[in-house]
């Protein structure tokens, strides 16, 4: 979980590939979710309802309540230009703590995490 909270502003250990793996992740049970809670909705609504719920600015707004920026390790640079308030970073943040979940339990767990974050 430390590495999902660390920034590329730190150095090469970051949480950049994590990241890569929890967007994919979040996009297949965001998808899986509206498809069965929205049985009459045709593909192009799915889709847009689906953008909606995965786009960064909404990931920030997730991680600003769930108060990450708390947590976030950054690098030197970042910390000076309040990098913890960049919604970019926040937003990425998620994915990658969803990625590690992911990692380091199974689907499961990790969709259970996923929709737990959305229950707002």
């Amino acid at each position: 979980m430390n590495l999902a909270l660390t920034h590329r502003s730190v150095g090469n250990n970051n949480n950049e590939r994590l990241e890569y793996l929890g967007d994919a992740i979040l996009g297949f049970v965001i998808a899986e979710y509206i498809f069965h809670k929205f049985p009459g909705s045709d593909e192009g609504d799915l889709t847009r309802l689906r953008a909606a719920m995965v786009k960064g600015e909404k990931l920030a707004e997730i991680a600003i309540d769930n108060q990450l920026s708390d947590r976030l390790k950054l690098g030197t640079g970042e910390l000076k230009s309040g990098g913890w308030r960049r919604k970019s970073i926040l937003a990425n943040t998620i994915e990658a703590l969803i990625g590690a979940i992911y990692l380091d339990s199974d689907v499961e767990s990790c969709r259970n995490f996923i929709l737990k974050l959305y229950q707002k």
